[in-house]
């Protein structure tokens, strides 16, 4: 909303000196939060001008111009800029006469642009300023012409500050309106809350003595409607005003057009621009007809199948049944409370003119506008709620400006249909403010807050009884009329006070893990990603499942992608697609994780079949366990995606591609970081290549693999051969350890360190073979590392030699030697057992 100064200054009082800063700082203290700031960009010296004579001077070009003598000064003065009372000046126009008054801009002088007025030579003449057209001045677009002020219907004498006289020394705010707050859409709204910021005093220009109208049996109107979806009329009030005999030709005068400007609307005529002028200023959207071109009386109602309307747009449109219309005896005449029709609309030959001031059912014009694309200042208006005790009044302006400025009379009476609904009283209980906001308001401040803002206060058992002002729709509940009274007292005083939760609600043991996991990988290097949840079949299946060919997946009813209406089984196909866009924008070198939720529901079974609560009233615990019933298992996964180098090539040092042991390096981090004893053993999967992947368990339970995609696939999803991943399930995670953080523990005793080497089979796993060495050592061993794996000479075919680095520590004691090689032994023994391990020679 754009609001003029000097309109806002008639309503409100301003603070002497008060600029746009000052204004727009105000109202940010009652919430309405400032825009722009918006001038003519105009100054002097710009002047009213005489034209005395001119000469019509054909050029070389095929262009006549016209030599001209203005007098910009009363005789025997000096002008404005300290030249001679009569100026030499080249104008292009010709729509100007000897003896007019036309609006000359003196050297020194700037118009919008900026464009700078100065004394200049061109086509033989020195130019000793300009006579300035509509467009140059910035009061609309015409260009046709200069302006004559005989066209405004002013004459002012020359050498007159033409600034002051067309109101281009005015300047306007524009603040945002929010969707509660519709009735800041006026001047009217704008100055009561200026006075609601400042204290000063406020003259609401709806409660003028001269717009009282007696009410009787004006022209005929009446009300079709009951919308049955909602339960009330498309139309609560309309009200009707004859004016008759007015001029529609004469000049919308100077204040008018600049006010009607700086608020953002272009002049049109001057029945037109009255009831533009008085929708800005109250807020009540007004539509005027030509009388002579009605047919009988106004019916507002439902439009009938096939039924059309051409709009003041020169639109035809075809009308729906739901949209709210005004007729007459030959059809619809326009879209109520959007656009009015062609067929009625005022211009220059109107002489009789029918005022519309109506209260319109916000949602039906919401609709209506939308439906056919057509937003309306009046449309924004009536959705976000009108006033709908103002109809009689703005009618009642209306027509009072179309008397001054246009001629004519007033019919004596007013009609009106319909009665405004009254606003429901609101119970404000003591104390609840106080609670809600935290400060300790005086019930002096509660009720002078809400009486400030025009609501009814009554006492009532244990707080007050609170009915909202006409204006003010939103005010619904007690918690609105709370934040009235935050607003209307001061935003400051509010403390600035961080809550403290109470003891015992941080984060969950899940949350903390989850967020550690996350870190972890994130301080390695990685980059976290948030891919959407849905895959196609084929992407669920190949990746969804280490050896099935089908994977149960849950189909999106309405899904966004029809190549992908599958909730997500995994989270690899994500990382894989993040990964080709980056890389198809030069990022070579990736690592990429997501800890997300992936759906796994159980082959055959249905979900969501559940009957939803009817919201009247709390579900049963019978209900919502149905509910969460007829929702699948939703694990949470934590996905890694690795490639290219991850150490990249620099001086003295050659590039080190990524790999499995990248991905095997952030189950280790994975590990640490959460206390889970990760197990790392050989596997498979569909996906990944064979003899490089790694099934992770943690005792007896799978929670996931990691290894490297096969390569083919790779190459099909525009990645490298070599692209490492890895996926776990979390909550798995979580439930197969107490997350007890045991790595790093650095022993205060010696410890006795040695080294086996056994041979075995090529098809031993070296993890399992490690592991029952770790068994069978005992609580002795501290740490056992694989350090060689050797196939080849001095070696039986089909046998291979591991080598383990053993770590020996005891808590209360130095090992010696011999306890340290019995519990090797122990170990060896072990393997020996389970896979016919020996000790290499």
């Amino acid at each position: 909303m754009r609001v003029p100064l000097s309109w806002l200054a008639e309503y409100v009082d301003l603070a002497p000196g008060s600029t746009t800063e000052d204004v727009h700082a105000a109202l940010v203290k009652v919430g309405l939060e400032e825009e722009d700031i918006h001038t003519f960009d105009v100054s002097g010296p710009v002047v009213v001008g005489e034209v005395l004579e001119f000469v019509e001077e054909p050029q070389s070009n095929g262009k006549t111009i016209r030599w001209c003598q203005v007098r910009v000064a009363p005789d025997g003065e000096t002008a404005a800029d300290g030249g001679p009372a009569v100026h030499g000046i080249v104008c292009g126009a010709d729509n100007f006469f000897v003896g007019d008054k036309v609006v000359v801009t003196l050297p020194g002088a700037v118009l919008p642009g900026p464009f700078p007025i100065a004394a200049r030579k061109t086509y033989g003449h020195v130019s000793d300023g300009m006579i300035a057209s509509t467009r140059e001045l910035g009061l609309g677009d015409e260009h046709d012409g200069i302006l004559r002020l005989s066209t405004l219907g002013v004459d002012a004498e020359v050498g007159t500050d033409a600034i002051a006289l067309l109101g281009l020394d005015d300047a306007a705010i524009e603040i945002n309106v929010t969707p509660d707050r519709g009735y800041a859409f006026s001047i009217r709204g704008v100055a009561r809350e200026y006075s609601h910021a400042t204290g000063a005093t406020f003259r609401d220009p709806a409660t003028r003595p001269e717009l009282v109208t007696p009410v009787g049996d004006g022209y005929p109107v009446a009300i079709d409607d009951v919308a049955p979806i909602r339960g009330r009329q498309g139309a609560s009030v309309f009200a009707t005003r004859v004016v008759r005999g007015v001029d529609a030709t004469r000049p919308t005068p100077p204040w008018m057009v600049s006010r009607l400007k700086l608020a953002g609307i272009r002049s049109i005529s001057l029945l037109v621009d009255i009831t533009n002028y008085v929708m800005l200023e109250l807020g009540q959207p007004i539509h005027g007809y030509d009388l002579d071109h009605l047919t009988g009386g106004i019916v507002v109602r439902r439009a009938i199948g096939g039924e059309t309307l051409e709009t003041l747009d020169g639109q035809k449109r075809k009308l729906d049944l739901e949209d709210l219309l005004i007729t007459d005896g030959s059809g619809a005449i326009g879209l109520a409370g959007v656009m009015g029709g062609a067929r009625t609309e005022m211009s220059d030959a109107t002489t009789n003119v029918l005022i519309e001031a109506a209260n319109f059912d916000p949602v039906s014009i919401a609709r209506t506008a939308r439906r056919h694309k057509l937003p309306s200042e009046a449309s924004r208006r009536f959705e976000r709620g009108v006033d709908p005790r103002i109809a009689v009044a703005s009618a009642a302006r209306v027509a009072e400006l179309m008397v001054s400025l246009a001629g004519g009379t007033t019919d004596a009476v007013a009609g009106v249909v319909g009665e405004p609904a009254e606003p429901e009283a609101i119970r404000f209980p003591g104390g609840y403010v106080s609670a809600l906001i935290g400060v300790d308001y005086t019930d002096d401040e509660i009720r002078g807050s809400l009486e400030e803002i025009g609501a009814t206060v009554a006492d009532a058992d244990g707080g007050l009884l609170v009915t909202p002002p006409s204006w003010r729709p939103d005010l619904t509940d007690k918690s609105d009329l709370a934040e009235e009274v935050a607003r209307i007292v001061g935003y400051d005083r509010i403390p600035s006070v961080l809550p403290v939760a109470p003891a015992g609600r941080g984060l969950t043991r899940s949350q903390r893990i989850r967020r550690t996991v996350a870190d972890t990988l994130a301080a390695a290097g990685s980059t976290e990603i948030l891919a959407f949840p849905f895959l196609g079949a084929e992407d669920n299946n190949l990746y969804g499942s280490p050896d099935s060919e089908t994977v149960p997946a849950i189909k999106v009813a309405n899904a966004l992608d029809a190549s992908a209406p599958y909730l997500r089984t995994t989270l690899l196909p994500g990382l894989i697609a993040a990964a080709k866009h980056n890389l198809s924008r030069g990022l070579t070198d990736l690592s990429l994780f997501e800890v997300g939720l992936v759906f796994t529901p159980e082959a055959g079974r249905s979900y969501g079949q559940a009957e939803l609560p009817s919201g009247v009233a709390l579900p049963t615990d019978e209900q919502l366990a149905e509910l969460n019933d007829g929702i699948p298992p939703q694990p949470r996964h934590v996905g890694v995606l690795i490639l290219g180098n991850a150490v990249p090539k620099q001086p003295g040092q050659p590039a080190v591609a990524s790999g499995i042991a990248d991905a095997l390096a952030a189950v280790t981090q994975i590990g640490l970081a959460t206390g889970a004893p990760i197990e790392v053993k050989q596997g498979s999967h569909k996906a990944m290549h064979p003899g490089r992947t790694a099934e992770l368990w943690i005792g007896d339970r799978s929670i996931g693999f990691a290894g490297e995609l096969l390569p083919q696939l790779a190459l099909d999803s525009d990645l490298p051969r070599v692209v490492a991943v890895l996926e776990l399930d979390l909550d798995a995670l979580l439930e197969s350890t107490d997350a007890a953080f045991t790595a790093g523990v650095i022993g205060t005793l010696p410890a006795a360190t040695q080294d086996l080497s056994l041979v075995v089979s090529v098809d031993a796993p070296a993890a399992a073979v490690g592991a029952a060495v770790r068994e069978g050592a005992g609580s002795l061993l501290e740490d056992i590392r694989l350090v060689d794996d050797y196939r080849g000479q001095g070696l039986a075919d089909g046998t291979k030699s591991l080598t383990f680095a053993l770590r020996f520590r005891a808590p209360d004691r130095t090992l010696t030697a011999a306890e340290a090689t019995e519990a090797k032994l122990a170990g060896s023994a072990l393997a020996a057992e389970r896979f016919g391990a020996h000790i290499r020679d």
